[in-house]
């Protein structure tokens, strides 16, 4: 919430002394902020609740009569913040359509750019709001305050003789405007949660450049697929290296090409404690006996990676000889980098990196498992073998997601409509009984009609709830099936749009079914493949 109310109360009540506090309209805002997440996860989480309060208090200053969080109620200002929610749920159809146009109405200059005499479409151009930084998982900045961007934060970059984008506040200006035709963003500003990372606006994935890059990034994952058994010989011959610069290089490579891990990257102490694969501590793999090995780390964004898995007996035997002698935060891969491994990758493919392997095993998966388990039936169920196929690539990539809080309550409506049919397809087949017999049907019978009902009505009527029961089953069973695998990450990022667009017309499912309209214009480039591409 980023604009506060004139109907919030301007106060605070301190406990300790037992009546309201008047507070600055800033700080208040700040307070809010935490008072709005009073009902989340992140009051159970300390380092949240410490960087709010080490900010906030910043804030009050060291005289201020509050003196800890615990001696305020944020209840006044949890109930405003709920009441303005309502309130917004209230609103009818028209109001909220009416906001979405003004909103639009608003926003429609600040969505195109003209490159080279082209009209472009520009990507995300909205600055995050100030509030409370939340992170994911053990972030150690979590509760810290995010301060608002302003237009002297922006730099802008444009053509020399374009002119300059107007400020949209009064008697404010942009830092800077730049004439840098090296790079491809539009403008940019510091992250005001790492000060040394910056945020961009590019051209939207639609554009005509990033379609160009992302067909150039999936030819190279494809032209992998032609060097690929030359690279996995090799990495398998310098698992036994007496070079364990080499050696470490082979088994890192393994990992990457076998687990789909990330390569990872050094991080600094502003980041979530993250790991990737050369970053990865002698505490992150276990060895389990009989040639298994037990991953658990965090990896990109704290999201949890936690496999057992059975590897090659010389990979083994190199894990135990690399943590040998090492304490368990010490590095796995002690004489390897990111940039060492990279390096070595380009000898074996030109401009080959790490994370080609992870765009060319998700994009093989789903290739390969398409065309072994497509089957005769209709569009639903073809889609349903399209969604297994993508969930093999999620776990692969492991893209997770956490259980719907509306899970539950859609998979019981589901249970309850499969219930009440399956009630009335038991009616039903009393009543084709009954019918041929010459006698009448049953007057709790699903068919609204029952005037001159014959046999082959009812039959008719059986096949339909019959087949409403399968797609309900169907519905539930792949609900269930996907609860816990986010399948969206990587249709973005790491499947080849060609393996689904000709699967779509081979199996003459419309690839709206598969793709979003957002992937439609992200991918337009793909959508005249021939029918019989294979990856």
């Amino acid at each position: 919430m980023t604009m506060l109310s004139k109907q919030l109360p301007m106060y605070l009540r301190c406990l300790s002394r037992d009546h309201s506090i008047n507070l600055t309209h800033y700080i208040l805002q700040v307070a809010t902020w935490f008072a709005d997440m009073w009902d989340t996860e992140y009051m159970q989480n300390e380092i949240f609740k410490n960087n709010f309060w080490n900010d906030w208090q910043k804030l009050l200053g060291k005289n201020h009569v509050i003196q800890n969080v615990k001696d305020c109620d944020f209840t006044p200002i949890y109930d405003w913040c709920q009441n303005e929610k309502d309130k917004k749920k209230q609103m009818s159809s028209a109001e909220k359509k009416a906001l979405r146009e003004e909103k639009m109405k608003q926003e429609e200059k600040y969505k195109w750019a003209i490159v080279d005499g082209v009209k472009e479409k520009v990507g995300n151009f909205r600055v995050e709001p100030p509030g409370l930084f939340r992170g994911r998982g053990k972030h150690p900045k979590t509760g810290h305050v995010k301060k608002r961007i302003g237009p002297n934060d922006v730099i802008i970059n444009i053509g020399k003789d374009a002119p300059i984008p107007e400020c949209p506040i009064p008697g404010a200006s942009w830092k800077e405007i730049r004439h840098d035709n090296t790079c491809s963003w539009l403008a940019k500003w510091r992250d005001p949660t790492k000060a040394k990372s910056s945020k961009y606006v590019f051209l939207a994935a639609s554009s005509s450049w990033n379609g160009q890059s992302d067909k150039e990034k999936y030819e190279k994952a494809r032209m992998l697929k032609s060097y690929i058994g030359n690279i996995r010989a090799a990495y398998t011959k310098g698992f036994t290296s007496i070079d364990i610069t080499k050696q470490q290089i082979a088994v890192a490579t393994y990992f990457i090409d076998k687990l789909a891990l990330r390569a990872g990257n050094e991080k600094d102490d502003e980041e979530a404690d993250t790991v990737g694969c050369c970053t990865l501590k002698v505490e992150n793999v276990m060895a389990e006996g009989h040639n298994k090995l037990k991953f658990d780390f965090l990896g990109k964004d704290s999201i949890k990676y936690e496999n057992t898995v059975e590897v090659e007996l010389p990979v083994y035997n190199a894990i135990l000889k690399f943590q040998k002698d090492k304490c368990p935060g010490d590095a796995l891969f002690d004489k390897l980098d990111t940039s060492i491994l990279n390096a070595h990758l380009k000898e074996l493919m030109p401009n080959l990196t790490a994370k080609v392997f992870r765009t060319f095993n998700a994009s093989f998966t789903l290739d390969d498992k398409l065309n072994k388990e497509t089957k005769d039936g209709d569009v639903a169920e073809k889609v349903v073998v399209y969604q297994h196929a993508n969930k093999q690539v999620a776990i692969i990539c492991n893209h997770q997601r956490s259980v719907s809080k509306s899970h539950s309550s859609q998979i019981s409506k589901l249970s309850g409509k499969i219930d009440e049919l399956q009630a009335v397809l038991k009616e039903l087949k009393i009543d084709l009984d009954r019918a041929r017999k010459g006698k009448p049907p049953l007057k709790c019978s699903g068919v609204k009609n029952q005037s001159n009902l014959n046999p082959e009505a009812i039959e008719k009527k059986i096949a339909q709830t019959s087949a409403k029961i399968e797609k309900m089953q169907r519905d539930m069973h792949t609900k269930e099936d996907l609860k816990t695998v986010a399948l969206g990450t990587s249709k973005i990022n790491y499947l080849d749009p060609r393996i689904s667009v000709a699967w779509c017309k081979r199996n003459e499912v419309p690839i709206e079914k598969i793709f979003s309209k957002t992937l439609l214009e992200k991918f337009a480039w793909a959508m005249d493949v021939d029918p019989d591409f294979r990856f």
